[in-house]
């Protein structure tokens, strides 16, 4: 079975290591951006199957990282990943596959992870 490789665009860098250390211990190969412009060049050169991405980062945020992601690649599923239930009314946040609202308890982003890649 081909690895999936999964993008995690957060800018702090303790979730960030800790979801990559989760993703990895499931078997993803993991990539890692700190902020949206990483993010984008990342996308721009490398095969993705998934990307989690926090909404509130410095210079760009998530919303207007998704837009441009969308424009590289509409295929790639996007799972918004916030501390804010707020964002999920925003008409851009529409365009993720999922809204998944951070929790100590990383079951409910692993599950969604899973179920995106394997439809």
């Amino acid at each position: 079975m081909e690895q999936k490789t999964v993008l995690v665009v957060e800018d702090d860098i303790n979730q960030r290591e800790l979801y990559a250390e989760e993703l990895k211990c499931e078997g993803y190969n993991v990539l890692s951006a700190a902020n949206g412009r990483d993010a984008l060049g990342i996308a721009r050169e490398q095969q993705l199957d998934l990307i989690v991405m926090d909404i509130n980062m410095p210079g760009m945020d998530g919303l207007d990282t998704l837009n441009h992601l969308l424009e590289i690649n509409r295929q790639i599923p996007v799972i918004i990943n916030t501390a804010y239930p707020s964002y999920q009314d925003s008409f851009t946040a529409w365009s993720a596959d999922a809204y998944v609202v951070k929790s100590g308890d990383l079951s409910t982003l692993m599950n969604k992870i899973k179920e995106l890649l394997n439809k």
